[in-house]
Formats: structure tokens, sequence, C-alpha cells
């Protein structure tokens, strides 16, 4: 049973006239009509129900739970007056009831009993008993419907119950028949290997079918629906900043006839297996970094007008073979008129090298800072760059962090060590030393370095959009919206991911705040300030260290008290970082007593009571994903977990961030499909009957 093939959802049971009624806390988006069936009086209840004890397994919301249908005395039975939900005949089905005693009855000897039985299409389940303000959820199935197409039910009173039977709310499922032929598979195994190997701006999350269902097919590809299974014909990948080679999963794309691949950052060279796709019309590759020559099996199908090539804006990209020829020609009379020189250059080369090797090791031992492999700048370069040290842009342990500019016009942000620094040279050849190894697109990169006598600065990219702290400031004056906020979180998880599991050995960042969370011009985000990192020494994955590190209100509390720095303390921190991305709030905060109170401390209870929307930054005026809201906050609180084990993995938050970004991509292809008041869950279809009353709360 592939449930991606399948829809399940709920017909109307025709009772009554009443509205739909969504409630805003149900984590599962569902709709439940909002009415009272014949024969019966309405319950209801304002107290607090136990909805997040284990025998609610569906997350049955609270305000569905407080309302609830009692049969009418001197009736012992629930659903005789009920005319049955009807379903296609000969339909898979599933049922589940949900119930919860909402009255104090006194249970025991010679005090009222409430028990019953339920009979579902012939079968009996029971006995059943409740417990007060405990939500219980029976589900039954997969059953066949009869051939009237009906499914009937009663809940009966047994004869040890002095009350009659209730029922607070009831959920019908059915499977759907498929919506048609999957898409080829060939085509699947390509475009399910791309997300892997790329991340997609357009749509982070490509789930399911990619053709089907027609009105909702993945974000910038389409399909033709003329052969039995779907084929993609067309996938637009332009500006969606994917890096590295073109992957040889295009190859298995054999119907394909446009592919735009232009605006992005690939590199290597244009691969022949492209002139070999047999229907591929129409390729852009303009606008990337690609090098070396194009096939010529690619140019004669251009020149034979079989197929529209773009290639502009790719500086070091040979459009011809001439370039290699004519390269050859110019390189060949050259090197034989230096030949002898060479030669005799060659001897002095290496006496030379030799000697300028032996001062670096001699000077470098001396400094104690060893950085070989970025560009090297003078003291009197950094003054210009930073045009005599003009904009400051930061200050840390080290000392201030200075705007600049290069020659070529590449800004830059530069780092000065100062005489006065809290960290001094050791933190400093830590930090220099860790980025020249290690390179990821979410964590900031050195261009360069100064090691000019006394004056030591580190040069890294520029990040034109400041931290992340600034951001969710009163006064920052501008607002991040719902999806910014989860593409930043789900960036610098990246990079925490990479550090804690790229790395061997690992390595632990040991401060890490919004602060040091900074944004580039495109809004991403990329992890900074290495200065006090260190690898793990040991096969436990911990560092035990009496030097100080962490901010208040981000450093992990078991890690304080114990100096036991490990990958769940980096954990701790992405937490805070997250809930204040949530809340826009900032992580410690004092009350009108002055005592601090910590940003999980007052988000905690009001979570428990069900009500997100009274924790999500408020600027964002209710404009965010309510869905995608709830599991932010779940992964939030899961990382500041007291108990450091009970703490999730890097990787296992980065794959639950993601699933929050595909919630909010579901919600933007459902506003494109019309299809009345279904709503999804977990890739199926379902709706929900809610048994209400008159005194229950009113639908929004």
């Amino acid at each position: 049973m592939y449930l991606e093939d399948m829809t399940l959802a709920t017909q109307p049971t025709g009772w009554s006239d009443g509205q739909d009624f969504r409630y805003k806390n149900d984590v599962y988006d569902r709709l439940w009509d909002t009415l009272t069936p014949a024969d019966c009086i309405a319950l209801n209840t304002t107290a607090n129900i136990e909805v997040q004890s284990i025998n609610n397994t569906l997350k049955t919301p609270v305000e569905v739970l407080r309302t609830a249908a009692q049969v009418r005395s001197p009736l012992r039975s629930l659903g005789n007056s009920f005319p049955g939900v009807y379903i296609a005949a000969e339909s898979e089905y599933y049922a589940c009831f949900h119930f919860a005693e909402i009255l104090p009855i006194s249970q025991g000897k010679g005090k009222h009993r409430r028990e019953f039985t339920i009979n579902f299409n012939g079968a009996n389940y029971g006995h059943i008993t409740l417990q007060y303000l405990n939500p219980l959820t029976m589900c039954y199935g997969p059953r066949k419907s009869r051939d009237s197409g009906f499914v009937e039910f009663s809940i009966n009173q047994t004869g040890r119950s002095d009350l009659p039977p209730i029922l607070n709310a009831f959920e019908l499922f059915y499977v759907m028949p498929p919506l048609g032929s999957p898409t080829d598979p060939a085509d699947v195994d390509a475009m399910m290997a791309i997300p892997q190997i790329y991340t997609i701006d357009k749509d982070d999350n490509w789930q399911r079918d990619p053709c089907l269902p027609r009105d909702i097919t993945w974000t910038g590809l389409n399909c033709s629906y003329d052969s039995n299974s779907p084929r993609i014909i067309s996938l637009d990948l332009c500006a969606s900043r994917l890096t590295g080679k073109i992957s040889s999963s295009f190859f298995n794309l054999t119907a394909i006839r446009y592919l735009d691949l232009s605006g992005n950052e690939l590199t290597g060279t244009v691969p022949e297996f492209l002139a070999q796709l047999p229907n591929l019309t129409v390729l852009n590759l303009s606008g990337n970094k690609l090098t070396g020559t194009v096939p010529q099996s690619l140019v004669q199908k251009a020149n034979n007008r079989l197929l529209q090539l773009s290639l502009e804006g790719n500086p070091s990209l040979c459009q011809t073979d001439s370039c290699q020829k004519k390269k050859r020609s110019v390189l060949l009379p050259i090197v034989t008129s230096f030949a002898t020189v060479l030669v005799l250059l060659f001897l002095s080369t290496i006496f030379f090298f030799w000697r300028m090797k032996r001062q670096a090791t001699s000077q470098s031992k001396k400094e104690g800072l060893v950085i070989s492999t970025n560009r090297s700048f003078s003291y009197s370069e950094i003054v210009s760059i930073t045009n005599n040290f003009e904009t400051i842009i930061g200050e840390g342990g080290f000392g201030k962090v200075y705007f600049g500019t290069l020659k070529d016009n590449v800004q830059v942000a530069v780092k000065l060590l100062s005489q006065n620094s809290r960290q001094g040279y050791k933190e400093f050849q830590s930090e220099a030393q860790l980025l020249m190894i290690v390179h990821h697109r979410n964590l900031v990169s050195l261009i360069g370095h100064c090691d000019d006598r006394h004056n030591k600065a580190l040069i890294y990219e520029y990040m034109a959009n400041g931290n992340l702290r600034e951001h969710l400031t009163e006064t920052s004056g501008s607002t991040l919206n719902w999806n910014e906020r989860l593409h930043i979180a789900a960036d610098a998880a990246q990079g925490l991911e990479y550090l804690h599991n790229g790395c061997k050995p690992p390595i632990i960042h040991r401060d890490l705040k919004t602060s040091n969370i900074l944004l580039n011009e495109k809004l991403r985000a990329k992890i900074s300030d290495f200065g006090l990192s260190r690898a793990f020494a040991n096969e436990s994955g911990s560092h035990i260290t009496t030097r100080p590190a962490g901010t208040l209100g981000y450093l992990d509390p078991q890690a304080q008290s114990s100096g036991n720095f490990n990958k769940k303390s980096d954990i701790y921190s992405f937490g805070i970082i997250l809930l204040e991305l949530i809340t826009g709030q900032p992580a410690i905060r004092r009350d009108v007593n002055g005592e601090i109170i910590r940003i999980q401390e007052w988000v905690t209870p009001i979570i428990e009571n069900g009500d997100v929307r009274s924790i999500v930054d408020p600027t964002l005026q209710g404009d965010f994903d309510t869905n995608s809201a709830w599991k932010a906050v779940e992964i939030a609180l899961s990382c500041v977990l007291n108990t450091a084990t009970r703490r999730p993995d890097m990787t296992d938050v980065l794959i639950e961030l993601k699933e929050c970004l595909g919630m909010v991509t579901a919600v933007v292809g459902s506003q494109r499909m019309d299809r009345g008041r279904t709503r999804s869950i977990n890739s199926l279809e379902m709706r929900s009957l809610e048994i209400y009353t008159e005194t229950a709360p009113s639908p929004r």
C-alpha cells in the first residue's frame, strides 16, 4: 500500500446543517463539521483537558474535546437515529472515535458509572470507560463498505452503566484510487537526486510525484501527459543558487526539451552528455562560472539549429575549439624561446625557495601563527583597504571589525587584532587555521590575512545585511517574514551540521548566538566567529575546559556547570536562536522586578496551553503558517531540554527544519488548488467531524 497513491477523505453526515470549523490550533490543520445529532443533548466544559495524553493519538484539539453529544434518556444507544455516512460502495475505509469525559462524574460503588461499547458495521468493541478530562481515541479499520455504501455505527450503554454514552468527535477516512499513472520512474529518480546534490531555492523540499496532481507539479517543472506515464519536458532552475558541477542526474531526463540552469554558480566543464539528450531543444547555461571548452557536439547541434544554446556570462568558458589551438600556438614558441632560460633558473629557484621556507618557518614559530593558503596582505594594504579604518561595522573579543574594499571592488570585513584584545595570538591562530580548512556555503569565508609583525588581521567576505540580532530588534526598521526566518534557521542549521558531522574531528562553536549569524545581500545566513572553537579531542565527542565560553542566555546550563562543551551545548544555543526567530524576543529579558527570564521559560507555559499564536513575533501581524510554527517551536524546545542526552543531533534538526519549509511550500501550493474544504495532512487528504454545541466557541 503506497500512501502517496491514495487520498483519504470524509463525507458529511447529513445529521443537520452546520458550519465547518477549523481550529487554529489543530496541528494537522483539519476541518471539523460542527453539529449535534438528533435525540442528543449538548455537553460542554471550559476545563483544561489533557490533550498531551498518550491516548490522544491523533492530537485532537482541546476545543473539539470540550464539547460532546449525550443521548437523551431513556435512550441507551447513540447512533440509532444516525443515518450513516455515505461512501462509495466496496471502498476501503478507516474510522476514529474521539471521547473525553467532560462531566465530573464520581466513580465507584454506589456512584455513577458511564460504560459503553461500540458496534461498528456489525463488530462489537468495548467495554469502554472514560477518565475525567482525559481524552481517548479509538480507531478501527481497514473495512470494506457494504453494498449500500453506508457506514453505520452505534455506541451502546452497558448493563452496568447508569449513564448513557457520549461522543465528542468522529472521523472517517477512505481510500481513493490513484490520481493517475505515476511519473516515469527514471524521471522521478533523476528529480529525487537533484535536491540531494544542490540546495534548491525555489522548493527546498520537493515531495511526492513530480507531475501529479497536474495542478500542483513541482516548482519550475512542466510535464507531458501524452503517454501512459507523465514525462518531464521542462525544468527551470534559473537563479536557484546551484553550486558545483552540472550533475549527471540531468542525463536521465531523456524526455526533457527545455533546461534552464542560468544565473547560478555552477563550475567545471560543460558535460558531453547534454548533447546526448534526444529531445533537448533549449539549453541555458548563461551566468555561471563554467570553464574549459564547450563540447563540439553541442556546438554542432546549435549550428544546425537543433538546439538553442545560451552560454554568455561564463568568462572562463571557451565556446569553440579555436581557443585551445590558439593557446597552444602562442605557448609553443614562448616555451621554446625560454627553455634555456628556465633550465638555468631552475637551480636558482630551488635555492631561493629553500631559503624562503627556512625564513618563513623560523618566523612562524616565533610568532605562533601559521597561515599558508590564503592571500597575504601587508599592514599598509589593510590601511588602504579600510580607508584608514574609516568605518567600524562590529566589535568582538579580538578587536574591532572594519568595512573595506579590495582593488577589484570586492567588499570585505577586516577583523583587526587589538593590542588590548581579551583574546590573544593563540585564539587568533585558532580562528585562522580553522577557516583555512573549513569551507561551507553557510560558514563565513576567509579571503586573506595580515601577519605584519605586531599587526595582525583577518579579511572575510562582507555580509551586507549584518547580523541576525539586528533584524530582530524593534528598531531594525524592517521585518523578516516567516519564510525568510525559516530559511535563515535552515541555513544556520546546515552550517552547524557541517561543523558537527562534516568535519573530522568534529568542531564545536562554543559561542553560537544571533549576533554570530550573519546575512548576505540575499539574506542567506552564515555562521561566523570561530575564535574559541575547538576540535573534539576524544572519542566521546566532548571538550573539557576551564576557559570561559558562551554568552549569557545562549550558554547551556549543563555545560556551564560541568565545563564539558560538546555538540549538545551548541544545539542548546541553536534552540535559543530558533526561539528568537519565532518570537522576535531576546534570549533573556528582565521582568518588572528585575528578575532574569529566559526565553524558553515564558514560551513553554503558553505552548502547553495550546496557544502558538501568542508567542510568534507580533510584527508578522499573523502572516505565518500555523502548522510550521508549531513544528518550529517543537524543534526549538527539543534543543533546549535540560538533559543534554535528550537533545537531537544537528542532522535531525536540519531535517525537521526542512520539513517546516516544506509545510510553507505546501500551503502556497494549496492556494493554487480548487479543493473546497479539503486540506493536506502528511500528503494525505482528510476531513473531520466534530460534535458541536451552541455554546461551543464560534468558528472564525
